[in-house]
């Protein structure tokens, strides 16, 4: 199959130019107590790292308003109104969400807890001089990162609100990790545009601590039971990373990048088709990671990047003297959200509650052997996580290490296994009509994660037209990504405007 990366990479890309014109800290409509509250045992798991999500909203030029499935949507407003209704909203929810009204410091153990003083969210109102059929949906590295969506600096939320040229506006809000996960993100941007379309909100988020408290009898004799210590490791027994390799002359310089595709629907059903076997039916999350694992392995493997006469081609990286660099292994990680595996009502909990299963393979195995075989092992290491005791273990585990911080294992790069890796994160629940702030739902929302570590993450979401396809946000080796282009383009389509207006 032809790559169609290289007729998306290649059009007339707009550098694009933002101009803040406003910055200023949101903090609750409502005066609140300063407090201190230590981080749980689940969030002291996530590193100091920022992930974004970002909207795009069309500009609706009918006088009558548009009809969004059987309701009329009022004109769009002038950007000064937007901006308004934005802030005065999210001043409202973060009388419930205070959290996001806090700093994160050091307690004198040196872990980080938040201290909620209500300094408030940052906000920032800016314009772009770009249309929105203009931006590079393929390449958010070239159009989101430091234009669309805003950095944290020592706040846990900010908000930036951008008109364009064609009036249509694009709100970008970057989290801190360590105080939410996707999943309560998703809770506070649906009550957030709850409230500035009806000044009600129907969701009170859960800050209960005790629905994650460890077992406090005896933690040790747990520790023994639940296999933690294969998952997870304290960083003061990791060895001091090493430094960083420089491309060698003539080497490819590879480096990690976003990029965003759509997968259309019937290739997934195609996916879970080759994924199942006998009476096992496996899952759409389970058939395309394990999809996507075959293809990160057959991008490292010498036999799938050489040419008939065994000389290495594009797709792996080259050296001066024709060897391919590979390595005999591969990790691949999914994100397990412990909420329903874990007892009381935990839906509306706020907070961290991840877990990453993962697993190990050779680069041969996953290359060589059916699908079937690859989405065997990934349910065999997702059942070993998807559980109750897991997550009772798991929480167990941190309170008996610390003041040690810890990380999962998948994101340690063991001399053995120095392959691809990545992380597979759930983003098929959220819905995209939920963020309709009174103006209409999205055309287009997607995750933005260049998190700086050696793994790569992936993120599927569900496309915006209902219609079974999904929006798959990529942060992988560029060698990998242009691999993947070309060895599956019925599947791994880029992202374009003119997909989001006619699919």
């Amino acid at each position: 199959m032809g790559s169609m990366g290289g007729a998306a990479a290649n059009h007339d890309k707009h550098i694009i130019k933002v101009k803040v014109s406003n910055r200023q800290p949101v903090a609750a409509a409502l005066p609140m107590q300063e407090r201190r509250l230590p981080l749980y045992n689940l969030d002291l798991l996530l590193p100091p790292v920022g992930f974004s999500v970002f909207f795009f909203y069309s500009k609706n030029t009918e006088a009558g308003g548009n009809i969004d499935d059987g309701v009329v949507v009022p004109p769009f407003p002038a950007f000064g109104s937007v901006v308004g209704a934005l802030k005065a909203s999210l001043a409202q929810v973060i009388v419930s969400y205070y959290v996001f009204s806090g700093e994160v410091v050091a307690n004198s153990a040196g872990e980080p807890e938040l201290i909620c003083n209500n300094s408030g969210a940052d906000f920032v109102q800016a314009a772009a001089d770009v249309r929105l059929e203009q931006l590079d949906l393929y390449n958010t590295d070239e159009s989101i990162e430091g234009k669309l969506v805003p950095s944290l600096e020592r706040r846990v939320l900010a908000v930036q609100a951008t008109e364009l040229v064609c009036g249509g506006v694009v709100v970008g809000c970057t989290f801190d990790h360590r105080i939410a996960d996707a999943y309560s993100a998703n809770m506070f941007l649906a009550s957030w545009a709850e409230i500035c379309r009806s000044s009600t909100v129907s969701t009170i988020p859960c800050h209960r601590p005790s629905l994650l408290h460890p077992r406090h009898s005896s933690i040790r004799q747990y520790l023994d039971l639940v296999p933690v210590d294969e998952l997870y490791v304290c960083l003061s027994e990791l060895p001091p990373p090493p430094p960083p390799e420089s491309p060698s002359a003539g080497e490819l310089e590879d480096r990690l990048v976003s990029r965003i595709y759509y997968v259309p629907g019937d290739e997934i059903l195609k996916l879970q088709q080759l994924a199942s076997s006998g009476n096992c039916k496996a899952s759409k999350l389970v058939s395309f990671s394990s999809f996507l694992w075959k293809m990160m392995a057959k991008s490292a493997s010498p036999s799938y990047n050489s040419d008939n006469n065994g000389n290495p081609v594009a797709g792996g990286r080259i050296s001066t003297d024709g060897d391919l660099k590979t390595t005999t292994t591969s990790r691949m990680g999914i994100a397990v959200d412990g909420r329903s595996r874990l007892p009381g009502d935990m839906s509306t909990y706020f907070g961290n509650v991840l877990s990453i299963a993962f697993g190990k393979e050779s680069i041969s195995d996953l290359a060589e052997k059916p699908l079937s075989w690859i989405a065997s092992g990934v349910r065999d290491f997702l059942r070993a996580v998807a559980t109750e005791e897991h997550f009772l273990g798991l929480i167990d585990w941190v309170e008996a290490h610390r003041p040690n911080l810890a990380q999962s294992r998948m994101f340690c790069k063991g001399t053995e296994s120095g392959g691809p890796a990545f992380v597979v994160s759930w983003g098929l629940g959220f819905m995209v009509a939920a963020t309709d702030f009174g103006w209409g739902r999205p055309m287009f929302s997607s995750y933005y994660f260049p998190w700086g570590g050696e793994a790569g993450y992936v993120m599927p979401m569900q496309s915006p037209h209902g219609n079974g396809d999904w929006i798959v946000y990529t942060y992988l080796l560029e060698s990998q990504l242009n691999f993947i282009e070309s060895e599956a383009a019925n599947a791994f389509r880029p992202l374009t405007f003119s997909y989001l207006c006619h699919a």
